[in-house]
């Protein structure tokens, strides 16, 4: 009977950490459309900027409210330094789907993000049951098919940044996990400190180049280069911010409560979120990979949960 008990609670401590990852999926795909639909008017990164700086108050405040305490300097180094570099590989991201074609260079980066936190759990915490090894393994699959679209031949260089991006949000989540170890809400804010410091230096080397807005809906007089739309490229900034916020938290509790190749699995497959939400709000149809992959991971889902 104790042994039943046992397996009742981590069945149930299972399910818990998929539904906080989807949490985290859902809403990281929701930042993922809110800051996409803010850069198609403004510039990519000072949208990113001002939901990153709008929410790192609003964090502050929260820990101020309630007198948390300050955890140990290593768990906060360990979240400044995650959202540092998780700042950094958004920036090398961007620049990589800027230079080509953008399917197979977001499917190398999706891959690495889930696969660099399932490998450092495998070492870490062992190898999980048969079912979950499977629903870890459908979950790659599904991020390669749902991120995935053929399209032109893809500049090596682009996939190398790729990868590079892939491999930093991946050591993004392992970070935010490790330093959960002093609290999940100062990780989150650590974190945030660490990706505005990121996103500051970033927007003073690439000012130049983040001023031009991903089409080319406006120009310059006598210019055929776009020209940024200044005006309430904030609100979506702050939308995105907010909803990633939220997801750093799902994944953070995920990863805190259960295993962290799980909890990094399930929210790794937030693109799918924001392929439905181009789907309902601006009738955009998903590919029949896409579909599929979407229908791949839900099984994954299914199995992670079991």
């Amino acid at each position: 009977m104790v042994s039943a008990a046992v397996a009742a609670v981590g069945t149930a401590a299972s399910a818990g950490s998929v539904g906080l990852g989807l949490v985290a999926a859902s809403t990281w795909g929701g930042s993922d459309f809110a800051g996409g639909l803010g850069a198609r008017r403004s510039p990519a990164l000072l949208v990113v900027a001002s939901g990153h700086v709008v929410t790192l108050i609003v964090l502050l405040a929260v820990c101020g409210l309630r007198h948390s305490p300050i955890p140990p300097p290593v768990e906060l180094m360990e979240g400044a330094f995650g959202g540092l570099e998780g700042a950094l590989a958004l920036a090398l991201f961007y620049r990589a789907l800027a230079m080509g074609a953008m399917g197979l260079t977001a499917a190398l980066t999706g891959l690495l993000t889930a696969l660099v936190p399932v490998l450092f759990a495998l070492w870490s915490e062992g190898f999980p049951g048969p079912l979950a090894a499977c629903g870890l393994l459908l979950g790659l699959l599904a991020i390669v098919l749902i991120a995935y679209a053929p399209g032109n031949t893809t500049p090596p260089q682009a996939l190398a940044l790729g990868a590079i991006s892939g491999l930093g949000f991946g050591l993004q989540l392992i970070l935010l996990k490790l330093a959960a170890a002093g609290g999940v809400l100062w990780a989150l804010t650590s974190a945030r400190i660490g990706g505005v410091l990121g996103m500051a230096a970033i927007l003073v080397v690439a000012w130049p180049r983040s001023q031009l807005p991903a089409d080319g809906s406006t120009t310059q007089a006598g210019n055929s280069r776009p020209a940024p739309v200044w005006s309430g490229f904030w609100r979506l900034g702050i939308l995105a911010g907010g909803l990633d916020t939220i997801g750093n938290l799902g994944y953070t509790l995920a990863a805190h409560t259960g295993r962290l190749d799980v909890a990094a699995m399930v929210s790794s497959l937030y693109p799918g979120f924001t392929i439905l939400l181009a789907a309902v709000i601006l009738r955009e149809r998903p590919s029949r990979r896409q579909t599929l992959g979407m229908a791949v991971a839900l099984a994954s889902v299914v199995m992670l949960s079991l």
